[in-house]
């Protein structure tokens, strides 16, 4: 198809036969045989009105309409509200500190499923359909242990791709281009997560810099999509037209076989502290959404100024019904839930694992096929929280990302300048192995989100070029994102044409990508990490929206052939299932869907408690062998040489093995041919890893082997509850 028709596919109306009854939200607009019906909850007030605007003019009220009080909710049938007609509420209500109600102020029912900014800067909810043809296209199947996560924005994808006409760079329609799903589908990614797309807001503190939100993670409304980042046709024909076209993303991408997940911040709202702007929730009813002291002040969990309140009915089913919505209506596959704990804290702060809204979303009936991911952390009381949600959560594994670092980054730098390096391979075998221990051994690896580096942070290259951050821009004299890095410049700060250096960092970044895609888990790659994209220093740039944040597409030698040893690990990921086991294995025997795995040493010996605890002797053998229930059988052999010189290293002899078939070497920006015989020794440069095949199959009832596992200690990694912006 071409430029113009693929618009027009994703945005036009169509008729869709009509939504059960049991399926629809049981508050917001429902059709009705003149208009439609409006439903608002409000525990607290005392009374509500409808507030109709001018469809030319949304800040012309043409009328108001009382609306009845049926228990906690208001509501009122009428035929004013058609398609596209704007309109509020006005609620009134008691007086008081933990109250809000403000009559002279227009206030957005949180339902609304399409939203404008009036020309004087408020905002009007307006009357959409959610009529789509899907064409019969079904959300693509893959298994958990097949996902690999590609963190994207949905402006910083596309919007500087030459392969599409200019009106669709940085929009719903560029991400679901021909030319951004082939490169998706070229680089092997499964799942596309998307930086926040519900509609957003920039605080007030930015507007006042002149500056904006980029990442989007200051929400005004939780059913609505983001209106800026629909194509200039889209955003023409209106909210419906908005609505059509993320709909029409989201169809492209599942024909493609791509899934998508978003991220959502359900965690507070963009109306900010209670000196912030009143748009919706805090109008219509403050103290059944809000956490807010009884003097009044709000409690801040997030950093942000305000904090859900996940205790309050209320609150819990405006939750589940914005999940429903999306994954009902938009077909999304999966959610990441930002500064999760709050969704877990009880009526006094603590966070339990079993709360009622945490275990709400699991069991609902419409939520069943949804993946669901934590961000394990907040800045409230013990906000450090990974490894305790419930069964059922996959989690961003922190942990993970910080021993990964530090046994290739941090410790390089120690030997740089003469230290030694702090970290043995016994934490990295624990993290590469599936972090059992930080997770129940019944919820199993896959509940690990395994990640290196996000959205927050230094980007992959980044990690390689800066000791330290370099947020001046950001207007807060470099004082905003974490400290605790974990990277190494390589004794270069910043861009550099020295060949060596240059060399040196794309060895590391290869080391790290490189464990990230033989570990156990789900892998999470950040958009552009895959060929080395640079922020130049800056670790939170979330209000940067500019070419500094933008994904290149015009690229040097070097990230091309980046990209390619990226695709390279994805594929040998796909093709062993060895390296993406479903249950943890068990020590003496076999379990179906793990990954059995036996450790050796450089010597090719069954690793010793000294070995696991000895930081100087940096080097370690892991031999995963497949136990697969719908796949064929796989050995893998890696070898983990974090060691600052090169090293002769003898290969294990595993029982069966004729041959070991080099598949991977992190030490070569390309793939070389080789093959040695088990037992044989290998010189392995400093600093490196490789990957090899093992040919041949174990006897049958041959004995296993008893083998010393590492169990690392548990605690909140320093940096754990940083806070973006």
């Amino acid at each position: 198809m071409n430029a113009q028709q693929h618009v027009t596919d994703l945005s036009r109306p169509v008729a869709a036969a009509a939504e059960p009854q049991s399926a629809r939200v049981a508050r917001g607009l429902e059709r009705t045989a003149i208009g439609h019906r409006l439903t608002v909850f409000s525990q607290h007030a005392t009374s509500m009105e409808l507030r109709v605007f001018d469809r030319d003019d949304p800040d012309w009220l043409l009328e108001r309409l009382p609306m009845e009080r049926v228990g906690d909710d208001f509501t009122v049938d009428t035929e004013l509200l058609q398609l596209g007609t704007p309109y509020a509420v006005g609620v009134d209500g008691p007086h008081g500190p933990t109250h809000a109600f403000d009559t002279s102020r227009n206030a957005v029912p949180p339902h609304a499923r399409g939203i404008v900014r009036t020309p004087h800067g408020q905002h009007r909810a307006t009357v959409v359909s959610d009529d789509f043809d899907w064409g019969g296209v079904q959300r693509p199947e893959i298994p958990l242990d097949r996902q690999v996560i590609y963190e994207a924005h949905v402006k910083g994808l596309t919007k500087l791709s030459p392969h599409m006409p200019a009106e669709l760079r940085g929009t719903y329609a560029g991400l679901a281009h021909p030319s951004t799903i082939a490169y998706l589908q070229d680089l092997g990614v499964t799942t596309v997560q998307l930086l926040p797309i519900h509609l957003f807001v920039s605080e007030q503190r930015l507007l006042q810099q002149g500056r904006v939100n980029y990442w989007g993670y200051n929400t005004l409304s939780w059913f609505a999509p983001h209106s800026a980042y629909a194509s200039r046709r889209a955003q023409f024909d209106g909210t419906g037209g908005v609505l059509r076209e993320v709909k029409g993303m989201v169809r492209l991408l599942h024909e493609a076989g791509l899934q998508v997940a978003l991220d959502v911040v359900y965690n507070h709202t963009a109306e900010e502290g209670m000196g912030g702007p009143p748009s919706s929730l805090r109008l219509i009813d403050n103290a059944s959404y809000y956490r807010v002291h009884e003097a009044g002040h709000m409690i801040d969990y997030t950093g942000c100024g305000n904090t859900l309140d996940a205790s309050l009915p209320a609150a819990q089913e405006l939750v589940v019904d914005s999940l429903r919505y999306w994954h009902r209506e938009l077909q999304v596959d999966g959610f990441r839930f930002d500064l999760a704990p709050v969704l877990g804290r009880d009526a006094e702060g603590a966070f339990d694992p079993e709360h009622p809204l945490l275990r709400r979303i699991l069991d609902d009936p419409q939520l069943q096929t949804a993946t669901m991911i934590a961000e394990p952390w907040d800045v409230g009381p013990d906000g450090w929280q990974t490894g305790r949600f419930p069964a059922g959560y996959s989690e961003w594994n922190d942990r993970y990302r910080d021993t990964v670092r530090q046994f290739w980054l941090s410790d390089l730098r120690s030997f740089r300048h003469g230290g030694d390096g702090s970290t043995g391979v016994g934490p990295l075998a624990h993290a590469v192995s599936g972090s059992e221990g930080l997770f129940a051994s019944a919820r199993g690896p896959l509940e690990s989100v395994n990640f290196i580096t996000a959205h927050d942070g230094f980007t992959l290259a980044d990690l390689t070029r800066y000791d330290r951050k370099h947020n001046e821009g950001n207007g807060e004299e470099n004082r905003d994102g974490a400290d605790d890095n974990r990277s190494f410049n390589h004794g270069v700060e910043g861009r550099t044409e020295d060949l060596a250096v240059q060399l040196d960092r794309r060895r590391s970044m290869r080391n790290v990508l490189g464990t990230l895609l033989v570990s156990a888990g789900v892998p999470m790659l950040t958009m552009g990490d895959e060929f080395g994209r640079s922020q130049r220093g800056n670790n939170n740039a979330y209000c940067q929206d500019s070419a500094l944040t933008w994904m290149r597409w015009d690229r040097k030698d070097w990230q091309h052939a980046f990209f390619a040893q990226t695709r390279r690990l994805l594929e040998l990921r796909r093709e062993h299932p060895a390296l993406r086991p479903l249950e943890y294995g068990q020590t003496e025997q076999r379990v179906a869907g793990s990954s059995r795995l036996d450790w050796f040493n450089g010597a090719g010996l069954h690793m010793t408690i000294d070995d696991w605890d000895h930081s100087q002797d940096r080097t370690m053998q892991m031999l995963a062998e497949s136990t697969p229930i719908e796949e064929a059988y796989s050995r893998v052999l890696v070898i983990f040489h974090g060691s600052p010189r090169d090293s002769l290293i003898t290969t294990p002899e595993p029982d069966g093995a004729t041959e070991l078939e080099l598949l991977w070497d992190s030490a070569a920006d390309h793939h070389d041919e080789e093959r040695v015989a088990p037992g044989e020794r290998v010189l392995v440069p400093a600093m490196s890893m490789r990957v090899y095949a093992v040919h041949g199959v174990p006897a049958a009832g041959a004995p296993l082997a008893t083998v010393m596992r590492y169990r690392a200690p548990v605690s909140a990694p320093s940096g754990a509850s940083q806070r973006e912006g």
